[in-house]
């Protein structure tokens, strides 16, 4: 799964700079197979598979993800297994990331990519992507909806250390939110311990937030970034928008 990098950390604050692969859940739980088209983005690197970010497979052949993720990559895999080893399942594929991704400024960073696999791959379903300006409409509303995050990566237990209470994982992993704040490109989220919210730490860039329980495949959002430390909030990136669905539209039917 894919981790926060600290370079990621700083975008918003830093109008974009180049950023490198975010997070994994924390305070959260095994995912026992309820996202199973939720993946991790690997790459080979001396001649091992490292997995660096997350993602959501939204049809049989396109891997929804994060375009600080695939910017520098050639070669890319996606994996759908329960863990990340050497022996886990592979599937190639060719990553593009939004042609604008680098030029919007902290309001609109464009990071969002697919990786378009070489051959489907079938599932009972797929990753669902939401209408045209969904969370607008349901601004009123959010504060009493669940969200949830799915990734690989590393996980976080307690609130009571700093980075040393990161810890290393490969398994796919899953964790409830609550609703923070909207703005017209971002999705804050709070993974705030002390008020029961998990969420996101280095290794689940380009992961999904799904709006819904433990059981919803509908992708608002992705994981882009958040607190250095993973214990307060997720800033994550709305798939709602214009901008987001014109990208994708190049790829998949959108609703």
């Amino acid at each position: 799964m894919a981790k926060r990098s600290l370079v990621a950390l700083a975008l918003v604050a830093t109008l974009l700079l180049t950023v490198g692969p975010v997070s994994a859940i924390v305070y959260g739980e095994l995912d026992n197979g309820r996202h199973p088209y939720v993946g991790a983005f690997v790459v080979e690197r001396d001649g091992e598979f490292v997995s660096v970010c997350s993602g959501t497979l939204i049809s049989k052949t396109v891997f929804l993800t994060a375009a600080h993720c695939v910017r520098e990559e050639r070669v890319v895999y996606v994996s759908f297994d329960d863990e990340i080893t050497q022996t886990s399942t592979f599937h190639p594929g060719k990553a593009f990331a939004h042609p604008k991704f680098g030029s919007g400024g902290a309001n609109n960073t464009h990071d969002i990519a697919v990786i378009v696999l070489d051959e489907p791959v079938a599932m009972d379903e797929y990753g669902r992507l939401p209408s045209a300006g969904l969370l607008d409409e349901l601004k009123s509303r959010l504060r009493s909806q669940p969200f949830t995050a799915v990734g690989y990566g590393a996980i976080r237990e307690s609130r009571k250390k700093g980075f040393e209470g990161i810890l290393d994982n490969d398994h796919r992993r899953m964790a409830l939110q609550s609703f923070n704040s909207l703005t017209k490109s971002w999705l804050k989220l709070s993974m705030n311990q002390a008020t029961g919210d998990g969420g996101t730490c280095y290794g689940d860039s380009g992961g999904p937030h799904f709006l819904g329980g433990k059981d919803s495949n509908l992708v608002v959002s992705l994981t882009v970034t958040g607190d250095a430390v993973c214990k307060a909030t997720d800033v994550t990136y709305r798939v709602d928008t214009k901008s987001a669905r014109d990208f994708l539209a190049d790829f998949v039917d959108l609703p």
